[in-house]
């Protein structure tokens, strides 16, 4: 198990955003969290990747409890996050972009800096290699020279993809990765999920787009104001009457 969430509850004076929350995510699978606005599920996002403690519960990761980690910590371990708005650096190239994020799994000083001993060539190169495979695996081939705020808004969606697997993760967050996108980019956007998952990586999403949740999840957990009401295969989910009555009111199905 890659990831197991253990009655999180978080408070905000006498707001209670999260309300006993448990779930696990098992090495390798595809989960997403689903809700309306309010239920809680950027709250839990920002527990799970060391943004903010909860009030109550328990956070293991690989085993490990991570509540009280820094976020730099929860990273380092190999729980890689991106967020709802794009966060890159558009003063760089969507190469140096990627660059970045190889700094979990390499080392470096001022002194290695200045001396460029073979090591650091070697690191160097390295990163170059895996720079330019990870721009063409999220369909960005070619692109790598261009300054990261030049590219069209879906392909920054898909940068910020390539910089997050250059560290490598063992889990990767993806908070509403289709916000903002059309339907062909939403299409691109799952295929590259799909393909980093079959690369064995866990990956849990926070996701309004409910066709790209039904498409990609292999289970799903449902919030609303705060506590989890259901969580199963999309087909389980889309049926469930408190699913259901939390979107649509009760009607027959969750359309997707």
């Amino acid at each position: 198990m890659i990831l197991s969430v253990r009655d999180v509850t978080k408070r905000f004076g006498g707001l209670v955003a999260n309300d006993g929350i448990s779930f696990d995510v098992g090495d390798g699978a595809m989960v997403a969290v689903i809700g309306p606005n309010g239920a809680g599920k950027t709250t839990l996002f920002n527990i799970i990747s060391g943004a903010m403690e909860p009030t109550e519960g328990s956070v293991r990761f690989a085993g490990d409890e991570i509540v009280g980690l820094a976020q730099h910590e929860v990273a380092q371990r190999g729980l890689v996050r991106t967020f709802q708005l794009v966060q890159l650096f558009k003063s760089l190239t969507a190469a140096q972009n990627v660059s970045v994020g190889f700094h979990r799994i390499t080392k470096g000083s001022v002194g290695s800096a200045l001396f460029r001993r073979q090591w650091v060539r070697d690191q160097q190169a390295m990163i170059e290699r895996k720079t330019s495979e990870l721009l063409e695996f999220v369909g960005l081939e070619g692109l790598g020279g261009m300054m990261a705020d030049h590219l069209p808004y879906g392909q920054q969606r898909l940068l910020e993809l390539a910089r997050a697997l250059a560290a490598e993760p063992k889990l990767l967050l993806l908070d509403e990765p289709a916000a903002g996108l059309n339907v062909h980019e939403t299409a691109a956007l799952a295929d590259v999920i799909e393909r980093i998952n079959r690369r064995g990586i866990a990956v849990l999403l926070v996701e309004h787009d409910m066709n790209l949740v039904m498409r990609i999840a292999q289970r799903i957990v449902v919030l609303d104001f705060g506590r989890k009401i259901a969580e199963g295969t999309p087909d389980e989910v889309k049926t469930h009457p408190a699913v259901l009555a939390a979107y649509l009111g009760g009607e027959e199905t969750v359309r997707a």
